[in-house]
């Protein structure tokens, strides 16, 4: 007998879907219209999902001490950028610039996964994810959230926890 597919699997998804299937994790997607007047991706996220925001989390891309990072913060809050580059034994940490970003990872801006990326990146994860039993991020482009586990999202990454984020 043939095996059915997870509902939250499409075909022709995402890098970060793609990824996420073939890992066989537990996750769902959630597509809403994106409004490109809207100020902030993550809260326009969050207001259309009817998700609290402290569940859903934006992915951004700083340079360490030269290195390209990843850090996966709640969209309510603000990298703490000192701590990140604590969290991974760095001195000093500033924004990506976001084409860099854009093209290292292959996501555009507003729509940049932690996950499916064209070149992967040391990660960090904000430890207040462990809070919640599920955590939305980008699916890989605008519009598109992907809900999983806080741990699968940690291994599949290769994430560090730590205390990243500013309230």
């Amino acid at each position: 007998m043939p095996k059915k597919p997870k509902k939250s699997q499409q075909p022709g998804g995402t890098p970060a879907t793609v990824a996420l299937t073939a890992a066989g994790v537990d996750f769902t997607v959630h597509a809403y219209d994106h409004d490109p007047s809207h100020p902030s991706y993550g809260e326009e996220a969050a207001e259309a999902m009817g998700v609290s925001p402290d569940r859903v989390f934006k992915t951004l891309v700083a340079d360490v001490d030269g290195a390209l990072t990843v850090a996966v913060v709640p969209v309510a809050g603000s990298l703490d950028l000192k701590a990140l580059a604590s969290a991974v034994g760095g001195k000093r940490a500033a924004m990506a610039d976001p084409t860099l970003a854009e093209r290292t990872t292959g996501y555009v801006r507003g729509g940049i996964s932690p996950l499916g990326q064209r070149k992967r990146l040391p990660t960090v994860l904000d430890d207040s994810a462990t809070a919640h039993p599920t955590i939305c991020v980008s699916a890989g482009r605008r519009g598109l959230e992907v809900e999983l586990a806080p741990k699968d999202l940690a291994t599949l990454t290769g994430a560090v926890l730590a205390p990243i984020g500013r309230g």
